[in-house]
């Protein structure tokens, strides 16, 4: 059994939360959140929301009512690019620089290990 959980228009940048994603991606949910929860960077507190959020998905489901938090893993987490706010900052001699604001979605799948493999 599996339940997912989509956070949409992160204002980080997707390359500063795949880092952290890194970190944590195939591990067992409590450890994942400990990691998180505790590490420094700001890209860990969405990251952090979202799996808590995929772990409420898969335990409020009418089959997971034997099911425990301990008995869960992260199966897939990934990190896509949203859109870009493009913004323009004065420069010298007149000119002005486009600044690139990037947001990105953060999708988390988290499923049951299986004891028979």
């Amino acid at each position: 059994m599996e339940a997912r959980a989509i956070a949409k228009w992160i204002r980080m940048s997707p390359f500063k939360v795949r880092r952290v994603a890194n970190q944590v991606r195939g591990k067992q949910v409590n450890e994942a959140l400990n990691v998180l929860h505790y590490s420094v960077t700001a890209a860990s507190e969405p990251l952090e929301k979202a799996l808590r959020s995929a772990v409420a998905n898969i335990l409020n489901k009418e089959e997971a009512n034997k099911l425990s938090p301990d008995d869960l893993f992260i199966k897939e987490l990934k990190v896509d690019e949203g859109y870009v706010l493009k913004r323009f900052r004065a420069a010298s001699m007149g000119r002005a620089v486009r600044i690139r604001r990037r947001t990105c979605h953060i999708h988390v799948t988290v499923a049951e290990k299986d004891d028979k493999k």
